[in-house]
């Protein structure tokens, strides 16, 4: 009796370890398989073993847009809610400080304050330049000086990334632009925002597209010429570039892009628009804590989840208000906050 009954057990053991492993369908003999069960029969209460586990997938997250005009607490709660989602790493595409200053103590603050929130993710955070971060030369010596370059790549998992600087102007045009900012912001505060559309600085075209210089365009297209074998390329960058009248330098990265997989991201507008451009994807994110005006069409604080596999890429928009730790509560009391303006009113 004790025969059988241990010939039994090792019949059974026998049979999962061999179902265990057909569904697996990976490992050779004497490893341990991902995923093991004791059901021996055909039918099993689930509907296939091919688990989405490509050994070359991964997710990255994107936010965009937490200042001009940021409506403090905000980007605090998303930074809480990347370190509970995971992604193995982001990229916020510019507007990362209020700047607009050339006090270098003020500046040195704001990036301090900014660093030290980004910091609750786990992975690491890529940064891009908007025009609150770059509008002037201090602000770009300032930037050197903590992160180097404005504008580079990387490579991660045969993926290329690219981040562009659209405030790419001489120094002297870029003062101009940052001198009528401020004369703009000064009429502003006497006369209100509706006199904003009249000043000399909203009806400048580098405030609205901003620019992609010469030397830039060439660094971008020796890039893509160098990783012709990459599975996708990504394109990040504050002001949609491309929407500015004979902007050749960004149309040549474009053309030399052409042929390949590609996506690519912008912020700025605080308006969520979906907009496909010579058969790609081209996305212009929302806000993450920067001022909502109710006029847009989706002026909503999201976060944008990237997940490149064998299949292509798939994008994932997750609005703050959806996203709850395990006590059911978006985190640090983020159920006080107003996260889309068409929903509850511009705060």
């Amino acid at each position: 009796m004790r025969a059988r009954l241990l010939l039994t057990t090792m019949l059974a053991a026998l049979l999962a370890a061999c179902a265990a492993t057909a569904i697996d369908g990976a490992g050779s003999a004497g490893t341990k398989p991902r995923f093991a069960h004791d059901i021996a029969s055909e039918t099993r209460p689930w509907n296939h073993g091919r688990f989405d586990a490509d050994k070359d997938k991964f997710t990255f997250a994107v936010f965009s847009d937490l200042t001009g005009g940021e409506r403090e607490g905000v980007f605090s709660v998303a930074a809480e809610q990347l370190r509970l989602l995971r992604p193995e790493f982001v990229i916020g595409v510019g507007d990362l400080i209020e700047g607009g200053s050339e006090d270098r103590g003020q500046l040195a603050r704001e990036w301090e304050s900014f660093d030290s929130r980004a910091a609750r993710t786990v992975g690491p955070v890529f940064y891009v330049g908007g025009n609150h971060d770059l509008i002037n030369p201090v602000q770009w010596d300032v930037w050197q000086a903590r992160y180097g370059p404005r504008f580079y790549h990387f490579v991660y998992r045969n993926v290329l990334f690219l981040v562009l600087d659209t405030e790419d102007n001489p120094a002297r045009r870029q003062q101009e632009i940052h001198q009528k900012r401020l004369q703009a912001l000064q009429r502003v505060a006497v006369e209100g925002w509706g006199i904003y559309a009249q000043t000399e600085y909203s009806q400048m075209q580098e405030t609205h597209t901003g620019t992609i210089g010469a030397e830039q365009s060439e660094y971008f297209q020796n890039v893509i010429a160098g990783y012709a074998a990459v599975r996708w390329t990504f394109l990040f960058m504050h002001k949609p570039a491309w929407l500015k009248p004979g902007e050749e330098n960004f149309l040549a990265i474009e053309d030399a892009l052409a042929g390949r997989p590609y996506t690519v991201f912008n912020g700025h507008n605080h308006d969520y628009i979906y907009r496909p451009r010579r058969g790609r994807d081209y996305i212009q994110l929302g806000t993450t804590g920067g001022v909502q005006l109710p006029g847009k069409q989706k002026a909503v604080d999201h976060l944008t989840l990237v997940t490149v596999s064998e299949s292509g890429v798939d994008i994932a928009n997750l609005e703050l208000a959806g996203i709850f730790d395990k006590t059911g509560h978006v985190p640090l009391n983020g159920e006080e906050f107003c996260f889309e303006a068409a929903a509850c009113g511009s705060e």
